[in-house]
């Protein structure tokens, strides 16, 4: 309890503080300030080298020894000058720390402001009187895809995408794949059972439930069965309206009846049965363009928060080094 502890594998210097007696994997150093050295001045000091450390292989985050933690050189003036150093150093981060928790909380308001807009535009009130109420299996042919064997896999030719593909592709829009399947048997796949076409959506339908991606033009891949489900569009539907109703409280607060718990798999029957609110096609292109202007707006703000973090980040960096650097000449 009380001692430093450093990774000393990928990612290497990473420090935090043992609250309780514990023991420790091999990934781990345990780091004791003796009675020649402040406790937190050694904290700060490893703080400000932990990011410059290099493994055996002489790249950053790969892994280090014992004998390298050990010979790494510490300045140690007295010990009231290393207390010095700790007080201003405190007072700075605590600083800095409470900008950035209010970054944190910015950002939660900007996120619970996202939200509202989605829920607002998708649920009908009094106002919406005209929308009507179907159900998704109306709107598209739900399925999955035809199986394809690990054995099928290859390390080239047409994307393959699980469901973390397409939870990657739900965030970023792109995602760097390594799972492929062969051209021909894309072909036969193609001839066969079909594959996604522009305004299709696929779904992430275990574990992590509900991501999202619609299908575009350009695109050519394949996916697995069950763990994605597949929406080919069958109606007069705005897809990205569905998408953004997926996105919302009021497609996973249906996921909850009936069991009073979120499930954690999502079938072919449950989604053919969801309700959905549904206006006109042109109010449901205006609900879209208002949405999208809502997200660009939040991705704008998330951004510069993101940034001023890390502006923060650095900040501390650079108070850590000056204020070391100086005890060091």
């Amino acid at each position: 309890k009380g001692d430093i502890l450093m990774s000393v594998r990928a990612p290497v210097g990473a420090l935090n503080i043992a609250n309780q007696q514990v023991c420790i994997g091999r990934g781990l150093a345990a780091i004791r300030a003796t009675e020649d050295i402040e406790f937190d001045y050694l904290f700060y000091v490893l703080l400000q080298i932990s990011t410059k450390l290099e493994g055996n292989a002489g790249a950053i985050f790969n892994s280090i020894n014992k004998k390298q933690i050990e010979e790494i050189e510490v300045m140690l003036p007295p010990r009231a000058e290393q207390q010095r150093i700790v007080a201003k150093l405190d007072a700075a981060f605590a600083e800095i720390d409470t900008a950035i928790e209010a970054t944190k909380a910015k950002q939660i308001e900007i996120g619970n402001v996202k939200s509202s807009a989605l829920n607002e535009c998708l649920a009908p009130d009094e106002d919406t009187v005209m929308w009507k109420t179907v159900k998704l299996g109306g709107l598209f042919k739900i399925g999955s895809s035809k199986r394809v064997l690990k054995a099928d896999w290859r390390d080239h030719g047409v994307p393959f995408y699980r469901g973390r593909e397409v939870t990657t592709l739900s965030k970023f829009g792109h995602v760097d794949n390594d799972l492929f399947i062969s051209e021909e048997h894309y072909s036969d796949l193609s001839s066969n059972y079909g594959i996604p076409h522009q305004g299709d959506i696929l779904v992430t339908a275990i574990g992590t439930i509900g991501n999202t991606y619609i299908v575009k033009e350009e695109d050519r891949f394949y996916f697995k069965d069950a763990s994605v489900l597949w929406l080919h569009k069958t109606s007069e539907v705005d897809s990205k309206f569905v998408d953004y109703w997926f996105k919302s409280s009021v497609f996973s607060q249906q996921l909850d009846v009936g069991n009073g718990t979120t499930v954690d798999t999502l079938s072919i029957t449950k989604l053919n049965n969801l309700d959905l609110s549904l206006p006109s096609l042109a109010e449901q292109q205006c609900i879209v363009a208002k949405l999208d202007a809502i997200s660009k707006e939040v991705e704008t703000a998330n951004q510069a928060i993101i940034e001023s973090e890390a502006n923060y980040r650095a900040l501390k960096s650079t108070i850590l080094a000056q204020e070391l650097q100086s005890e060091a000449a």
